[in-house]
């Protein structure tokens, strides 16, 4: 009977690498556990060499300035606008563009981005906001993580946003382009989709690569690295894969952002009924990722 339990269990695992797989065990990488006032870290973002990241839905409007070698916070700054659920963090080297678009339920119809003038710290009187919406969504009706319009990852490339759903129904992403300089409410336009087999929960873009992490619900954490095939367009060639290792060991990570030097990855408090792990700042040293 046990042999039985052991073949079946790796079954189960052989299925969720069914797709050719590399490991990087991010939990070596490890910086430092984050301050407790940012135990819900969702997104990352690199603008003119400082590291910023913010707390998602329920918490203050604010975002955070790291040490980008102890994860400290360095600065806090309040932001003129509401946190109803903010999940992703981008910028065009200027302007941070927050992402209000949070969407467990699949309800939304007020999906936002901010976009915030930001030189060292916010012109909150200069705050503007864009608001879109999904076109092939057609219905509104409450399917908590059981829907296809939720989203958490987004980019800024080529004058557009460039956001990256999390289908938790479908384990796939769909990829829309929105316009920032618009200020009346726009359709999303869809260009692209993926079959990741795992909900992405934030995306960087850096030296024509593409990347998207995110998890299962099996706890497993997962990145994809894509290699852009034309300008904005990333899904026609198959990505490398890799896995990070369990949310019980590194978090439920939200976050990810990319320089010269390497790889930042933030994961929030995980709690569950087989344990839980502190919110955490990674960094991996480019020489240490080859993708």
């Amino acid at each position: 009977m046990k042999k039985v339990f052991f073949i079946a269990a790796f079954i189960i695992f052989q299925s969720s690498f069914s797709q050719q797989t590399d490991f990087l065990k991010i939990r070596k990488f490890r910086l430092a556990y984050l301050d407790d006032k940012i135990k819900e870290t969702s997104g990352l973002s690199i603008l003119n060499g400082k590291l910023y990241t913010f707390n998602d839905s329920g918490n203050e409007p604010e975002i955070f300035e790291l040490d980008e070698t102890s994860g400290t916070i360095r600065n806090t700054f309040t932001i003129n606008a509401k946190n109803k659920d903010w999940e992703a963090l981008t910028n065009d080297g200027k302007n941070f563009y927050i992402g209000d678009f949070g969407n467990n339920g699949g309800t939304r119809r007020d999906l936002e981005i901010y976009k915030l003038p930001f030189q060292d710290e916010p012109k909150n009187d200069s705050i503007t906001k864009i608001t879109f919406y999904y076109p092939e969504q057609t219905e509104f009706i409450p399917r908590y993580t059981n829907n296809d319009f939720d989203a958490e990852a987004m980019i800024y490339l080529n004058g557009k946003l460039h956001l990256f759903t999390k289908e938790w129904k479908s384990k796939s992403t769909s990829h829309y382009i929105i316009d920032p300089d618009r200020t009346e409410q726009q359709k999303a336009k869809k260009t692209e989709s993926y079959k990741t087999s795992f909900v992405v929960t934030d995306a960087a873009y850096y030296d024509r690569k593409l990347y998207l992490i995110g998890y299962t619900k099996k706890t497993e954490v997962f990145l994809n690295v894509f290699t852009e095939t034309e300008p904005g367009i990333f899904f026609k060639q198959k990505p490398k894969h890799y896995y990070l290792g369990s949310a019980l060991a590194i978090g439920q990570i939200e976050g990810i952002a990319i320089n010269d030097t390497g790889m930042y990855i933030s994961g929030e408090k995980f709690k569950s009924r087989l344990g839980g792990s502190r919110p955490a700042l990674y960094f991996i040293p480019k020489e240490q990722f080859k993708d």
